[in-house]
């Protein structure tokens, strides 16, 4: 019996921001594209390098037969038919088959093999990736014979959950011929990619999939798997999440399946995966990667070896891209609001801070697209000296520069509330030190200033003359409950338009960090960032609860980057028993989006309200689309706005 485990780490590349939708995996890093990409800024700091593992964690732990011989075995004996080589941990002598591509650069350097002579068995792939750690000295078309050894490599490491990729480490390689013909891609199409995702892993192994047999008629994982490391095209496919900072993209090979307005891929239930979406990458130069927005068209063909990696699962790391094709996206805008009614928004800018050169074109977002909201709730906004972990908290400056870039923009002259946390203790970039703020119109609005709230005092609710009153206004919900531990504390604040109380609450909850990948070895994926975020969900209905016990018919807000979808459990315990609903549902379903992530338009900011302000028939949503779906994007998330009459 033997145990697979790995070898190999690589070098460490800069951290990525913590996304925040489906899964703890970013784009790839720095290092594993060619041509001295420029850095993204802090905001886009990487969280992990690939680290190696092969399957050795108590979760992954494989036990493997033996096989009688390793000597004179092929690609498809090496590769199975589950996603652990029977061979793992054994060394392997004189595999044959043809250099399909070369990687050349970064931590991960080595080149695609596959066997030219198939055989009759759908589950077994015929590439396979030989990991060489310096620049191969093959080409394509070069056929040889390898041998090394068989290994199980994790990107990100065990812990992560993530599949692991089928390897020849350590390898001899004979050349045999030279300038041969690359074997024929194989082309996945909507034809091809089966409609359910993943089968459901073995409870007994903590609900892995890896030693099921590979049914890549049946499932979308399984049939990728079956293809790992081999030569695959897709033609003419959608672009579906824009070219990040990484030089990636994600397109959709079932152009139908669950299609948005915008031509994006809509991510509306835990149960119905997109099994059509494909990263791609590209072996060349980062500068002739095309930047692409979602709805245009990567036409003609894109070929390569199908990859598995930590930041996106199954990839086509092109040897050959198609040609991008526009499909005309522009960024929307919004209407203005009426004399009569009140437009609260909510704009996640970022981790933005003095220094970011962003402050001019969120300033024009916010008058020309969102126009000129009454209320604004900014989530991520820094201290005074951004990442500088030294003890500043304040952020007047930051505040200060984006109303000044405002009022240049056209806009106008915004007041703003909000608390100072205490110095690191409310998450995100270490030293950053990010809050919600409320950007309010003086001449359309005023706030309620009620002296008490500091960042370690819960702000509470009391009756005066049959009315809801907040103790403190602003003040922070319940800020030293163990729920928003190294979290943001929500925002509460009491505004007057036009004689009538609204009460709005800013929000920013616990981020997805540490939930599993959806193409994790385990399925169902683990999402442990539920737990903090569902309590912080419960303490948010909680006070809205609160309000309404005084005054039934209050208007209340909660609004912000909820971190969590519209159809998830957090909305369910936000709404309660009809305290909030969120009004996100009022949109056509494919419209119903915030954000786009792996290929996976989703909702992550929402704007909830009483039942005050939904019974009204006036009530009016919008998503404005203008980051989410565009490679120059300004933040990740686009603003929300709701127009309503108190």
């Amino acid at each position: 019996m033997t145990t697979v485990c790995s070898t190999r780490v690589a070098t460490a590349p800069p951290v990525k921001r913590l996304p925040k939708v489906l899964s703890t995996t970013p784009v790839p890093a720095p290092t594993q594209v060619p041509g001295g990409i420029t850095l993204p800024s802090k905001k886009s700091a990487r969280l992990a390098a690939l680290t190696v593992a092969a399957v050795c964690s108590a979760a992954s732990a494989v036990a493997l037969t033996s096989p009688a011989h390793a000597d004179s075995v092929r690609i498809h004996d090496i590769q199975g038919t589950t996603r652990i080589s029977p061979y793992a941990g054994q060394k392997v002598a004189d595999v044959p088959g043809i250099v399909t591509a070369t990687r050349t650069y970064g931590s991960s350097r080595g080149f695609w093999l596959q066997d030219p002579t198939p055989d009759d068995n759908p589950a077994t792939s015929e590439g396979v990736f030989v990991f060489t750690s310096s620049t191969p000295k093959v080409a394509v078309g070069d056929s040889v014979t390898v041998s090394g050894t068989v290994s199980e490599y994790v990107p990100g490491g065990a812990s992560t959950g993530n599949q692991s990729v089928t390897e020849i480490t350590k390898p001899t390689v004979t050349t045999v011929s030279t300038g041969n013909a690359v074997p024929a891609p194989v082309v996945i199409d909507a034809k091809s990619v089966p409609g359910e995702y993943t089968p459901a892993g073995d409870p007994t192994a903590d609900n892995s999939i890896n030693g099921l047999t590979l049914d890549p008629s049946t499932y979308a994982l399984d049939y990728y798997e079956s293809l790992e490391g081999m030569n695959v095209q897709v033609a003419d496919a959608r672009v579906v999440t824009a070219t990040d900072p990484y030089s990636e993209l994600w397109v959709t090979v079932k152009p139908r399946e669950n299609r948005t307005r915008r031509g994006g891929t809509l991510y509306a239930s835990y149960d119905d995966q997109n099994t059509g979406r494909l990263q791609i990458q590209s072996l060349g130069a980062t500068a002739d990667f095309p930047a692409a927005n979602v709805g245009d068209t990567l036409t003609g063909t894109t070929t390569g070896p199908l990859d598995f990696n930590q930041f996106g699962g199954y990839t086509l790391v092109a040897s050959r891209l198609g040609t991008l094709k526009s499909g005309g996206l522009e960024r929307e805008t919004t209407r203005k609001q009426s004399r009569g009614e009140l437009a609260v928004a909510t704009y996640n800018v970022e981790n933005l801070d003095p220094s970011d050169k962003t402050f001019d074109a969120h300033a024009a977002a916010i008058v020309n697209n969102l126009q000129s909201p009454d209320i604004v709730s900014l989530e991520e906004i820094q201290d005074n000296d951004g990442a500088t972990d030294d003890g500043v908290v304040d952020a007047s400056t930051t505040v200060t520069k984006l109303i000044d870039a405002i009022v240049a923009a056209g806009g106008p002259t915004y007041d703003w509330r909000s608390i100072n946390p205490a110095n690191d203790q409310d998450g995100g970039e270490p030293g950053g030190n990010i809050r919600q703020v409320f950007l309010f119109n003086p001449e359309r609005v005023s706030f309620v200033d009620r002296a008490g709230g500091d960042s370690t005092t819960a702000v509470g609710v009391t009756k005066v003359h049959g009315k809801a009153q907040l103790t403190a206004s602003p003040g922070r919900v319940d800020p030293a409950n163990d729920a928003w531990k190294s979290s943001r504390k929500p925002l509460a604040g009491e505004f007057v338009f036009r004689s009538r109380t609204v009460f709005v609450i800013a929000n920013h909850l616990n981020s997805k960090g540490g939930d599993q990948a959806l193409t994790s070895q385990h399925q169902p994926v683990v999402r442990s960032s539920e737990i903090q975020r569902h309590a912080q969900a419960t303490l948010v209905n909680a006070f809205v609860k609160s309000i309404l016990d005084v005054q039934k018919n209050a208007d209340v807000v909660a609004l912000g980057d909820m971190n969590d979808f519209d159809f998830s459990d957090t909305t369910k315990i936000l709404q309660g028993d009809g305290e909030l609903w969120s009004a996100i549902q009022s949109l056509p379903r494919s419209e119903r989006y915030t954000y786009d992530y792996q290929g996976n338009q989703q909702v992550l900011d929402q704007i909830l309200v009483s039942p005050s302000i939904r019974r009204g028939c006036d009530l009016d949503y919008d998503s404005v689309h203008i980051n989410s779906e565009f490679h120059d994007q300004i933040s990740d998330h686009d603003p929300q706005v709701l127009r309503f009459r108190p």
